[in-house]
């Protein structure tokens, strides 16, 4: 029997087409130490039926309400025991020897607190997936983007992002934690409630000194939601989370300066959505702008206690992203780095 335990902890909320669809692979992992457990987010739909029904060795935890991707992981998290928690997407397709490459990696090195496989996309299976492609990386102003993925270009997999190294952050879609590390810096911060969680979380466990990897030798293939219309409560979400995790995170010494400078570059980003006829994306980013101000003037923003400048963590880009991609036209991750 492998010597790490491994629980694949699977947030399920009206997601019973998705369990249908892609349980099976997750059933058929060859990793012999293993555990599945569907936690159900109070689901209106007859997910619960479905599990007993079909899966009667899959263990589920059942909230008595919906607490977000953030809360409800931390509830679920809470009643799991296992070396190793898997958190993974119900829209995600897995391969048989999905779990072996990466926890191969965490048995090399004990200050691998964190990790992804390469995510590509279920739909378009020779692209990488929106939600992580082959490890994130963040930019000084704090955008994310990923080897194989820049805003919203996807690159085609051809082998390029297939080394195993160390990323900023690992997509939540499939994310591979030390269980320890998860408790250790409290897991997710529940205000959040979605988007963006995982990159506040990796870069809690990189101010500890922990390394967050990929490993490309584990491949799956998720459903995603980057295509989805960016108005409403995901665009609000995304903004305020990203500005959030700046406020928390960042030296006071790079936040006085970068705040301001994010706040305008948001800014710009919502007047042009507004002139080309987007209210919605203009309204999320305001009201999110908004948010973060009250809950700095109600200093519910303090930093944590942190042990490294950003300027000395790996993986973030000392660079823009923004004028990269949308001056100087960069599409693809190796291209960053050329101009």
């Amino acid at each position: 029997m492998n010597k790490l335990s491994v629980a694949v902890v699977i947030l399920n909320f009206n997601g019973k087409h998705y369990l249908e669809q892609f349980l099976p692979s997750v059933c058929s992992s060859a990793y012999q130490n293993l555990q599945i457990i569907v936690a159900d987010n109070a689901s209106t739909d007859d997910s619960i039926i479905f599990l007993k029904n079909n899966y009667p060795l899959i263990s589920i935890l059942q909230n008595s309400s919906n607490l977000g991707f953030a809360g409800g992981y931390n509830w679920a998290l809470q009643k799991v025991n296992a070396d190793i928690f898997v958190l993974l997407n119900s829209d995600v397709e897995v391969t048989a020897n999905w779990i072996e490459p990466v926890i191969s990696l965490f048995e090399t090195d004990q200050n691998i607190a964190a990790c992804q496989p390469k995510l590509l996309s279920y739909k378009q299976k020779h692209l990488f997936e929106y939600a992580g492609a082959s490890g994130g990386w963040i930019d000084y102003l704090g955008y994310p983007f990923s080897r194989g993925r820049i805003f919203d270009c996807l690159e085609e997999d051809k082998g390029q992002h297939n080394s195993t190294e160390e990323v900023f952050w690992a997509s939540g879609a499939a994310l591979f934690i030390r269980a320890q590390c998860f408790k250790e810096v409290g897991g997710f911060d529940e205000r959040f409630f979605a988007h963006q969680e995982e990159i506040d979380l990796c870069w809690r466990l990189k101010l500890k000194g922990y390394k967050i990897f990929v490993c490309p030798k584990s491949e799956v293939y998720h459903v995603g939601a980057g295509t989805l219309p960016r108005g409403g409560q995901k665009v609000f979400l995304n903004f305020r989370n990203n500005l959030w995790m700046l406020c928390k995170n960042l030296p006071w010494q790079e936040k006085i300066w970068k705040l301001p400078y994010r706040f305008t570059l948001d800014g710009i980003s919502a007047w042009k959505g507004l002139l080309n006829g987007d209210v919605s994306f203009f309204s999320a980013i305001f009201f999110a702008h908004l948010s973060i101000i009250k809950l700095w003037l109600k200093g519910q923003l303090k930093p944590i206690d942190y042990r490294k400048s950003s300027l000395s963590l790996t993986c973030m880009l000392q660079q823009s992203v923004v004028y990269k991609h949308f001056v100087k036209g960069v599409s693809t991750f190796n291209d960053i780095f050329k101009k």
